[in-house]
């Protein structure tokens, strides 16, 4: 599901489909208007099995933008997720393996200071984009496994 800048006012428009090729494409404009600037999409809550020690390993092909990688856990805190910086080289396919220990807790895009992640709760994963350069943008997301 897709959860975009207009939940605060914003006008950014993002989403998620999958290509005929089984590639799911996160794509839109994002908008820096009415103090906008996210979009993000996000898998349906679900137990994934992580475990303290691993990885997530992702296999994307990006326009140049700098989107990340996020982590959702039950919590009552809002706008809450744990994150990780994905650096993308346009049109090109890459494949970035992040260690667990190197995502960190935001809310509301500022880091909240020790958010501890516990694996074992992770229920949902997601990406986003708001590096503030407002215009159209494609992450072509091949795979995503757990390590």
């Amino acid at each position: 599901r897709a959860i975009n800048d207009n939940v605060m006012g914003g006008i950014s428009k993002g989403g998620a489909r999958v290509t005929a090729d089984d590639i799911l494409q996160f794509s839109g404009n994002l908008s820096l208007e009415n103090r906008g600037g996210f979009a993000s999409i996000r898998s349906e809550a679900k137990e994934l099995g992580l475990q303290d020690g691993g990885a997530i390993v992702v296999r994307v092909r990006g326009d140049g933008r700098q989107y990340y990688l996020n982590l959702h856990v039950p919590t009552r805190r809002m706008a809450f997720s744990y994150r990780a910086p994905i650096d993308t080289v346009a049109n090109q396919w890459q494949e970035i393996r992040i260690p667990l220990s190197e995502f960190y807790g935001t809310s509301f895009g500022r880091r909240v200071p020790n958010a501890e992640l516990d694996p074992e709760e992770v229920n949902s994963i997601g990406f986003l984009l708001a590096d503030k350069q407002a215009g159209p943008f494609n992450l072509d997301i091949d795979w995503i496994k757990a390590e």
